[in-house]
């Protein structure tokens, strides 16, 4: 247990240019005192002391501000960083080197009993303000960008951003993650709306081309028949 409290406060650190020492992480960050009360609560649900989990949940929320279930699965070195208003829910799966921002929901749309809340691979990145909303399933080292809406499953190493979220950078290699603070790409991001703009733009130019041409068409058979109209009627006066 001691070596694995190292290895997320070092892991907290290399994420958190702010974080000066072991000490600081350990004391004032509350996504590790959030992590560290949900261990304690997932281990009595496990075993069946439903009750007992569900308080110590509720007592680590009102400590840190951040509510994770207790039957939530957490994998290894997950950092919530700041994490006022994060919220997992039940049946929410986050594997290993994930990290959240503050007022992200990991939240189910179903009243079923059963998988209703999302999974997140290995080294996803959930910006601030993110909803993930039901089962689906987001791809190792894909980035959710603040503020999205995600219902859909995300391919892996891509990311979202927008409502609902929508993919705005290239897939990028998840056998070399790089960390991109608040889920932002490392490469800049192309404005959709720009985008559809000039693609509406372009299409607009295509068609004044073929309209134009048409007119001209147009015209040049109007001519020719105009042409041909008065030499029939030179020919008829002649006759």
């Amino acid at each position: 247990m001691f070596n694995d409290l190292i290895e997320l406060i070092d892991s907290i650190r290399e994420r958190d240019p702010a974080a000066r020492s072991r000490h600081e992480v350990l004391f004032c960050y509350p996504g590790l005192h959030a992590v560290l009360w949900h261990r304690l609560a997932s281990f009595f649900w496990r075993n069946e002391m439903h009750f007992a989990g569900r308080f110590l949940s509720h007592i680590g929320r009102m400590l840190t501000g951040i509510e994770i279930h207790p039957g939530a699965k957490i994998g290894r070195r997950v950092f919530i960083d700041h994490g006022m208003g994060c919220v997992i829910g039940e049946t929410a799966e986050v594997g290993d080197d994930v990290t959240l921002y503050h007022g992200v929901t990991l939240g189910g749309i179903s009243l079923e009993k059963g998988k209703r809340h999302p999974t997140l691979e290995d080294g996803v990145i959930v910006g601030s303000g993110a909803q993930v909303l039901g089962p689906v399933r987001i791809a190792r080292g894909a980035r959710i960008g603040a503020n999205a809406v995600v219902l859909k499953d995300v391919p892996p190493g891509v990311t979202m951003v927008g409502i609902p979220a929508r993919q705005v950078a290239p897939r990028e290699r998840v056998d070399e993650p790089r960390f991109a603070a608040y889920g932002t790409p490392t490469a800049e991001i192309p404005d959709p709306n720009a985008q559809a703009m000039k693609s509406l733009s372009t299409e607009l130019a295509s068609l004044r081309a073929k309209l134009d041409a048409l007119e001209r068409e147009l015209n040049e058979d109007e001519a020719e028949r105009a042409r041909a109209r008065r030499v029939a009627g030179s020919d008829s006066r002649t006759h």
